[in-house]
């Protein structure tokens, strides 16, 4: 893969790195609230925001870089498309946190803690693809493996939905989990997303 760039643009790289580390971050506070018997709602909540806002910075400062610099590492449309969707993978992962708090949930099924590992296991791969960004040797088995997490996380979203649907009558409880179940799987078809984008940027520049 030969990138032409100048040395100091190797910062997007690494910048890059910072933001799928923070979503493994916040992937993990996630499945550790889960996993938690009795958790404290607004510490995790509070936890992840911090994340959240961590990754927000990042992808500022990819923005103000990108708009500076003379000459990128690969289209700048794509470092573009890149630091937006893993930004968004934060967010949802947030947003996650957010309704779990707002809803007042403190047990947790095994479709819903399914889900938040596949989003920790999908943070894994997208940051060991994009270490391997710069030098692309080995990374198609991390996209492959992006996109069969997404894949079994689609499966959990289905039948976490279908099994909502016939075990509750509450209106009230069923509105609550369908909602974080969406969420949840909002955050997981964005990973795909971010796989698609590395795809593409591989495929352009190899």
């Amino acid at each position: 893969m030969a990138f032409s760039l100048l040395p100091r643009e190797d910062e997007y790289f690494e910048l890059f790195a910072q933001m799928t580390g923070k979503i493994q971050e916040a992937s993990g506070i996630l499945v550790e609230m889960m996993a938690d018997a009795d958790p404290d709602l607004p510490s995790y909540a509070r936890q992840i925001k911090d994340v959240e806002h961590a990754c927000d910075d990042i992808t500022h400062k990819i923005t103000t870089k990108l708009n500076k610099s003379f000459i990128t590492p690969f289209d700048r449309e794509d470092i573009y498309a890149l630091s937006v969707a893993l930004d968004d993978v934060c967010d949802y992962i947030d947003a996650a946190a957010r309704a779990i708090r707002m809803y007042d949930i403190h047990e947790f099924n095994q479709h819903s803690v399914q889900l938040a590992k596949l989003i920790h296991g999908l943070a894994y791969e997208m940051n060991s693809a994009i270490l391997l960004l710069k030098k692309p040797n080995g990374m198609n088995a991390h996209i492959v493996e992006i996109h069969r997490l997404e894949n079994e996380a689609d499966e959990a979203y289905f039948l976490a939905i279908g099994e909502l649907f016939k075990s509750s009558q509450d209106p009230i409880f069923i509105i609550k989990w369908k909602e974080v179940y969406e969420i949840l799987e909002y955050a997981t078809d964005r990973c795909e997303s971010v796989a698609n984008i590395i795809e593409s940027i591989v495929l352009k520049h190899n």
